[in-house]
């Protein structure tokens, strides 16, 4: 008796819905994607080969652009209502404690401070701000903002960090190590561009080995 043939069944299958469920998730990730807006100081960071990770949180950064303006933030917004509050004591500038809060860093002179302040976040940009006066030694307000910044940090730690633009000059980094001096900080960490050893360095050869890398 000769055996019994099997209907043959098609092999195509409906992609039809899975094509419905693409386009959903791609109309999902296209409307809930928020694009990373522009950074409010354009800085362009010299390269190192150092592999230690800048903190993100509870940080103080001092920003130098490529003009020599210098900037400053607080990340930790219970701080930055510290320091108003001394800057008020001890300049009587009138700082409006909630907008300096709120604010992401600091681009001005005590003289336009509150003016600075007044300027909505989105036009607060760092090239049209003239920047914390830092260069002239007779006049280096960083002083004042980093001593302030002890104060608020007193007994805590304070990852202090400096950003700087590779095209800088000299003197406003001189008059930025100088603020740091004059209230005894020796301690701070430079923010780089990370890349690579080159090939053939005794870096190179020590990450090939697995040797750890000290900073």
């Amino acid at each position: 008796m000769g055996r019994a043939k099997l209907p043959r069944k098609s092999t195509t299958i409906d992609m039809t819905a899975m094509c419905d469920v693409a386009f959903l998730l791609l109309s999902f990730f296209i409307l809930t994607t928020k694009f990373k807006p522009s950074e409010a100081i354009a800085v362009t960071t010299p390269s190192s080969v150092a592999s230690k990770v800048a903190p993100n949180k509870d940080f103080v950064l001092v920003t130098i652009d490529k003009d020599g303006k210098v900037f400053l933030t607080i990340d930790d917004k219970q701080k930055r209502e510290l320091v108003a509050n001394s800057l008020n004591t001890t300049k009587n500038l009138g700082i409006d404690v909630a907008k300096f809060k709120a604010a992401n860093f600091v681009g001005a002179s005590f003289s336009t401070l509150n003016s600075f302040l007044s300027i909505s976040e989105e036009n607060r940009k760092g090239d049209v701000l003239k920047g914390i006066p830092c260069k002239d030694s007779t006049d280096n307000e960083l002083i004042v903002w980093m001593q302030a910044v002890n104060e608020a940090y007193a007994g805590a730690k304070m990852d202090l960090l400096l950003k700087g633009d590779n095209l800088a000059k000299y003197p406003s980094f001189k008059g930025v190590l100088t603020a740091f001096k004059k209230n005894n900080i020796q301690k701070f960490q430079m923010v780089t561009n990370p890349e690579n050893a080159p090939v053939g360095s005794e870096l190179y050869k020590r990450s090939l080995s697995g040797e750890k890398q000290e900073n």
